[in-house]
């Protein structure tokens, strides 16, 4: 896809896309997270080794969400 195709894309979207493709885009300036975006879907099944990871995991420590962003910067 060229940008000039990107371009004829973008102009031929009805307006209430518009938003929306906007997060799009800005989401695929960062070219980590526009790969993330374009992987594909796993649909393949959990096996049971899958399983038992995720249970054994879901008893460990984590860290609490306010510890790992905190909303005033600590000094």
């Amino acid at each position: 896809m060229t940008r000039a195709e990107l371009h004829e894309l973008i102009d031929a979207l009805p307006d209430d896309s518009l938003s929306a493709v906007a997060v799009l885009l800005e989401r695929a300036k960062d070219p980590i997270v526009a790969k993330l975006d374009a992987a594909p879907y796993d649909d393949e099944e959990l096996t049971d080794e899958d399983r038992r990871a995720v249970h054994g995991a879901s008893g460990e420590p984590g860290v609490r969400w306010a510890d790992a962003f905190p909303a005033e910067p600590q000094c």
